[in-house]
């Protein structure tokens, strides 16, 4: 009677993870996997870094506007000699200090105004940039995180296979040498033996390359990350309108944020172009001390103050057609501005249909695997049989055996392309956030 196989995909795929790394590490779920990435990963840092730097260049158009004030100080020694007095000849040396205190507020400069807004405008634009790299971030390490999943489970549906060829090889040499099959039973066997060996050999280096992969985003070695529980149910990703996806892309998307702020961006560097024309305004004011230790006429000390507060008012009258010539400049760049924003919809409004088709398909995929896998063990167990019965030979059950892991292969396969489709479904619309990670991680075993 032939052994039969039975196949137990979380603790194997367990098994293999920590055979693959070499040790019984804990595993790791997606979200403790994240935390480790936003600390490590050299893209997202570099990206909080510009934000951060975003915002300190932000902080500096407001001193535009805000007032100024310096303080200057002297001291100067002079020595003085005259023989143009018939009286006497003058020989006299004397110090002089003073101080100066200036300040200066803006009264009216449309020009930094509208640069100050441009700095406002720079803020919501670092923080969308961020946004988008956090999503990034997100989408990038579930796809590392379910890859090694993946090829984890490839590596123990192959070593399953392997076990069952050697099993009906080491049944077909059985049978051959009490004569009840032919040695073409035995030699199938056999090749299909030599076949799963080079199929493993490929299985684990796969692995090996996308923990790597993994390794790269978190900066953890021997990172190993839970396998889905089972059963699973996908339905909670299956998005019911596209419509609703598409048109909350067009408002929540990071990148169309960022070029709808560029375009605002673009309007503000017109209007200060315009301001080329407008007069500026300051209110000014001065206070200086002066002490002299004696001078050219005297050699008594004597000092002075003096207060000034006024009004400074600066027309443009011409500038050789460069004001002019700037304006024509800022409206074309408003209209590329522009396109570029309507450029930018429409490929976002295409990538939040593709991904929602993705999730669609898979979902279907996944039905069709999980039918299949069904029907896979039931020709397995039937092909068993009629070995037994003689009505059917060795390469049929082999056969039957390759066709059934190659479908729980597929199967878990798709069933991470709908996990990570549906995070790519909503960073498409803009909507990706931590909660949708956790929401994920909840799939995993626990």
């Amino acid at each position: 009677m032939l052994p039969t196989y039975s196949l137990h995909p979380i603790r194997q795929i367990s098994l293999c993870i920590a055979l693959a790394f070499g040790g019984a590490a804990q595993a790791q779920s997606l979200v403790d996997l994240y935390g480790a990435a936003r600390s490590y990963d050299a893209a997202y840092q570099s990206a909080k870094a510009q934000s951060d730097a975003t915002l300190y260049k932000s902080d500096q158009a407001r001193a535009l506007l805000l007032p100024k004030v310096g303080f200057g100080a002297n001291a100067t020694r002079t020595n003085y000699e005259s023989s143009s007095i018939p009286v006497a000849a003058i020989d006299r040396a004397f110090n002089t200090q003073t101080a100066t205190l200036n300040a200066s507020q803006a009264l009216y400069r449309p020009a930094d105004e509208a640069t100050y807004a441009q700095s406002r405008k720079g803020r919501e634009q670092a923080a969308s940039a961020l946004k988008a790299a956090e999503q990034d971030l997100m989408v990038r390490l579930s796809q590392a995180y379910f890859d090694v999943l993946a090829s984890s489970d490839s590596l123990t549906f192959v070593k399953a296979q392997k076990a069952a060829v050697q099993e009906q090889l080491a049944f077909a040499k059985r049978n051959f040498e009490v004569g009840t099959s032919t040695i073409t039973d035995t030699r199938e066997a056999q090749a299909r033996f030599d076949l799963v060996i080079a199929q493993e050999i490929a299985a684990a280096n796969d692995l090996r390359v996308k923990s790597l992969a993994l390794t790269q985003l978190v900066g953890q070695q021997g990172a190993q990350p839970k396998p889905v529980m089972e059963p699973v149910a996908l339905d909670a990703f299956a998005p019911k309108d596209i419509e609703q996806w598409v048109s909350q892309s067009q408002t929540e998307n990071p990148t169309v944020q960022q070029l709808k702020i560029a375009l605002d961006v673009a309007q503000l560097e017109t209007t200060k172009a315009r301001a080329g024309h407008l007069p500026t305004v300051d209110l000014v004011a001065s206070y200086q001390a002066s002490t002299n230790h004696g001078s050219a006429t005297t050699s008594k000390d004597y000092g002075s103050n003096a207060t000034s507060v006024g009004v400074s008012l600066s027309v443009p009258l011409f500038a050789g057609y460069s004001i002019q010539n700037r304006v024509k400049e800022t409206v074309s760049l408003e209209s590329k501005a522009q396109s570029d924003l309507d450029n930018a919809q429409r490929q976002v409004a295409q990538g939040t249909r593709t991904a929602f088709y993705g999730v669609e398909s898979g979902l279907g995929q996944v039905k069709a695997f999980e039918a299949a896998a069904v029907s896979s063990q039931s020709a397995l167990d039937a092909n068993k049989l009629g070995y037994q019965v003689g009505v059917r030979i060795n390469i049929d059950v082999l056969n039957a055996q390759s066709q059934l892991f190659d479908t729980k292969a597929k199967l878990a396969k798709a069933r991470y392309d709908v996990l990570v489709g549906s995070l790519r479904l909503r960073q498409a619309s803009g909507t990706l956030g931590e909660a949708d990670l956790q929401a994920v991680n909840a799939l995993l075993s626990q």
